[in-house]
């Protein structure tokens, strides 16, 4: 059989696109989105939920947000989920810290109960196929930012060394009280002061980050601009998507069904279409329960292009 030289075979492709014989299509499920799940009855059957809501990512508590021992891991029931994942393409799953973790903590015993934890999540995160692990920087609780920054920098240092292969996401906050990491400087300070951080990144709220003054409703580009300058583009891996229940620049964090909050659907389906962050896995933490996340899910994927 002759061979079609290749100017000819590029000839034939061009005729049979032009004439409607072939047509590419975006799949909808290109878009990663997902929720927040209760992981109570196991990790397989949290993914069997996402499935049920149409997700192709999800995220979940890798213990009681409120700290504590976490339950052990079974290793056919991740056996079951990784070929879950595999079949229905889910990925990456983002796993998310305890809330009790504070590394920036003036208490010795709150670091170091912060440190354990983290220390025992990292290692069960070895186990998880492909997961991601996100948690909040912590609240200097008095002795300012740069107290607080040394001491998290400190503590990973700690705790990731040159064999880390887990994705470790520092989360943006909405800047109460006197929590780290209102703004990318401060994001920026921990990434820079950690020695080993190639796999080191950032996770962005949108209800946090409108919170904390960056206008995503009507400069969501500038916002991109800004995050990249002064972090980089490439070490944003996951982004929570929520609407927000306060103003703009509020450093208020109350988050909000989508659509029916101050930042709106028009901004939100800007953020998953922007070409800049479509490709990233999204969860929404959004007040709801499973039936609102899959109308939440079902309108997004109809925004999506």
């Amino acid at each position: 059989m002759d061979i079609i030289p290749y100017f000819l075979y590029i000839q034939i492709v061009k005729n049979l696109f032009q004439y409607g014989m072939i047509v590419f299509r975006k799949d909808d499920n290109m878009l990663k989105i997902g929720c927040h799940l209760s992981i109570v009855d196991g990790l397989y059957k949290a993914g069997l939920k996402a499935i049920s809501i149409d997700a192709n990512t999800f995220q979940f508590f890798t213990r009681n947000p409120r700290g504590g021992k976490a339950k052990d891991l079974d290793r056919d029931e991740l056996d079951k989920l990784r070929q879950l994942m595999e079949e229905h393409d889910i990925g990456p799953i983002v796993a998310h810290g305890a809330y009790t973790m504070n590394l920036a903590s003036d208490k010795i015993q709150t670091r170091e109960f912060a440190k354990m934890i983290l220390k025992d999540d990292l290692e069960r995160l070895k186990l998880i196929p492909n997961a991601y692990y996100v948690f909040h920087p912590g609240s200097h609780v008095g002795q300012g930012s740069d107290m607080g920054i040394e001491l998290i920098v400190d503590a990973l240092n700690d705790l990731i060394d040159e064999n880390n292969n887990t994705t470790i996401l520092l989360e943006g906050m909405s800047g109460k009280g006197t929590e780290i990491g209102r703004n990318m400087e401060e994001l920026k300070a921990i990434i820079d002061g950690v020695k080993h951080n190639e796999k080191l990144g950032i996770c962005i709220d949108t209800c946090h980050l409108y919170s904390a003054g960056y206008n995503i409703v009507d400069d969501l580009d500038g916002v991109l601009k800004e995050i990249d300058d002064i972090i980089g583009l490439d070490r944003l891996k996951a982004v929570h998507l929520n609407d927000s229940k306060v103003d703009f620049y509020s450093h208020k964090d109350r988050h909000e069904v989508i659509g029916k909050g101050t930042i709106g659907l028009r901004a939100l389906v800007n953020v998953i279409n922007h070409p800049l962050l479509k490709d990233l896995p999204f969860n929404l933490e959004t007040p709801n329960d499973l039936e609102g996340y899959k109308r939440e899910i079902e309108i997004l994927r109809r925004e999506y292009r």
